[in-house]
């Protein structure tokens, strides 16, 4: 596909979100299941190779993955595993579980529509439904450790620096 292929597919859609700034408000959804025995968060993908592309509120298929969507997977699969590695530290009586996630989009920011629309989630909301008798305290250590250790769950609320660079095969760009 071309620049002008990708415009001609978007321009519908930008239209659409000039005229109903919500239609441009998509959200996405991951979830993933605890492991009763081990240490391990099973987050349904539905592929097992990935293939990335456009979300179709952006003009794409629907048939490739959503880099959206991945990166509230990740969340789901780290989180889960961090709370199923900390309970197993705590000797926590964890049963099993389901961990879940959600974010909200508006798409009008990644496809330039709005400039006062913010590109990436407007939110995240990580949950957990966990099957267990502990006392609320147990619980509230758990919800204090996971959020401490969780890799992903700490670089979405502490963003680091990030950086973006282009490389070209010539060496160093603008000589």
């Amino acid at each position: 596909m071309d620049a002008e292929a990708l415009r001609a597919l978007q321009a519908p859609l930008k239209d659409k979100y000039k005229e109903n700034p919500d239609a441009a408000v998509v959200t996405l959804k991951a979830s993933g299941e605890l492991d009763g025995a081990a240490i391990v968060c099973k987050v349904d993908t539905g592929r097992a190779l990935v293939e990335a592309g456009l979300h179709p509120a952006t003009g794409g298929p629907g048939t490739q993955a959503c880099s959206g969507d991945m990166l509230l997977e990740a969340l789901v699969a780290c989180a889960g595993v961090t709370l199923k590695a900390v309970a197993t530290a705590l000797a926590f009586d964890l049963r099993g579980g389901t961990v879940s996630a959600e974010g909200d989009l508006d798409f009008r920011g990644t496809l330039g529509v709005a400039r006062d629309a913010p590109v990436g989630f407007r939110a995240i909301r990580l949950r957990f439904d966990l099957d267990t008798d502990e006392p609320q305290e147990r619980i509230d250590t758990l919800t204090k450790l996971t959020e401490r250790y969780c890799v992903v769950y700490r670089t979405l609320a502490n963003p680091p620096p990030l950086e973006l660079a282009i490389a070209t095969g010539g060496g160093t760009a603008g000589n």
